[in-house]
């Protein structure tokens, strides 16, 4: 079976290597470091497909040194162990051509995970190189970015795609052979995104498409039939496009609207997506409240649970735990009882303004605030029976305002009972 075209064209050296001049261009902050083989360990940060992975492989091939691989996705604290291991038996303790470990999506490692890393980085037997889609400052562990030097590599520019596809036509072995000629680029170069690996891939499933058993035949590339062709055989989800955003949209609808099934396919959706767990699990954190609340206060401690164990496990084994909590919140008694209610309180405070706390529910710390009357007047709930004082806890200006309505559920009409028997008729509950 023959790779896929971004593979076969994949640059070997920095002479090959497109885009990111102000990283390793002639006067690039990496070309130095590279040409002259001193390496630090360091996190390449940017969108995708914008040569992180080729770029560490150069590093390692200039620098003639021992280069390991791993992905994130599906790799573990035992996977990081045995590579550390092969690295020492390969390479000097503080040599100069110590091993290359490169981790791709270094972003998905747990903390656990990235704190076996720090032992091998700090005494030299590996240089590290991670890449990574998402802001390192929030997704790397400070004590290994501390040891690392971060560099941000840039969405590929029309001229970059577009010497990109030049490359491809001229130097790839079965493009070559073909009569490709490129009329139209624009919908290739948009579709792309920036991302170079998404449009050798969309390139190539276009020649496939409109291939001719004829070796003499034309094959035009044109934006009528790239949309065409790439609307017809792929399923794009790209995490900062509009896709991403509808994905997300009915998964959260999913599971407001109590459908485990739905909630579970949009789910699947994402995670075959590249979802980062943290992002689907924090967003299942804040429905928790707004959509469930008291009808449920459990959904809210599962949530977080759920949020905390991703964190800390990650791909592929966190999927279930995902699942779970999905689940868990779909099939719960819903309420936004909290969320309107915060709501409301915020619009009467735009509207009102800094309405003066009531006397007796002021902070009274020192002499003269109590002389002045400062929390004088104030019940202490537990002196009463029931561990209940009518009072006023509001403003004069908004006295016996409103904003908690509990919903119809159980939990919430055992609720609405409670304050209608502690505040009779002063709330109207």
């Amino acid at each position: 079976m023959e790779a896929p075209l971004a593979e076969r064209i994949r640059p070997k050296s920095l002479q090959e290597y497109i885009s990111q001049s102000h990283l390793v261009g002639e006067n690039g902050s990496l070309t130095n470091q590279i040409s002259r083989g001193i390496i630090p360990s360091l996190i390449l940060w940017g969108p995708p497909g914008t040569g992180k992975t080729t770029l560490a492989q150069i590093m390692a091939n200039e620098s003639q040194r021992p280069f390991y691989e791993l992905s994130a996705i599906n790799s573990g604290v035992k996977d990081i162990r045995d590579v550390i291991d092969k690295a020492k038996q390969s390479g000097g303790l503080f040599t100069a051509k110590n091993p290359i470990l490169f981790i791709d999506e270094i972003h998905r490692f747990s903390k656990s995970q990235q704190d076996s890393l720090l032992a091998a980085v700090e005494k030299g037997w590996v240089t590290l190189i991670g890449a990574t889609t998402e802001n390192p400052s929030f997704e790397v562990i400070p004590a290994l970015l501390s040891r690392c030097q971060v560099y941000v590599l840039n969405a590929f520019t029309r001229e970059d795609l577009e010497s990109l596809l030049d490359r491809a036509i001229k130097t790839d072995t079965i493009l070559k052979t073909k009569n490709i000629e490129l009329k139209e680029t624009e919908a290739l170069l948009r579709l792309s995104g920036g991302d170079g690996r998404k449009l050798l891939n969309i390139f190539e499933l276009v020649i496939n498409a409109s291939d001719s058993s004829i070796e003499s035949a034309s094959i035009e590339i044109t934006n009528e039939k790239v949309m065409q062709l790439v609307q017809k055989n792929t399923v794009l989800y790209d995490k900062t496009g509009e896709q991403h955003y509808d994905i997300v949209s009915a998964f959260i609808k999913s599971i407001r609207g109590s459908d485990p099934n739905g909630a579970v396919y949009w789910l699947a959706r994402m995670i075959e997506g590249g979802e980062d767990v943290k992002f689907i699990a924090r967003r299942m954190l804040i429905l928790a409240s707004e959509d469930i609340g008291n009808a449920n206060p459990t959904a809210l401690i599962m949530a977080n649970n759920t949020f905390q164990a991703v964190t800390t496990i990650g791909y592929p084994e966190s999927r279930i735990i995902l699942s779970q909590c999905a689940i868990y919140l779909a099939t719960s008694a819903k309420s936004n009882a909290s969320y309107i209610a915060i709501g409301k309180a915020q619009q009467i405070v735009k509207q009102t303004g800094d309405l003066p706390v009531p006397l007796h529910l002021r902070n009274a710390p020192t002499k003269l605030m109590k002389e002045l009357g400062y929390g004088e007047e104030y019940k202490y709930s537990h002196d009463y029976a029931n561990n209940f004082a009518e009072q006023e806890f509001l403003p004069t200006e908004i006295s016996e305002t409103r904003f908690f309505e509990p919903g119809e559920n159980a939990r919430e009409k055992e609720l609405r009972q409670f304050l209608r028997n502690r505040w009779k008729d002063k709330y109207d509950y």
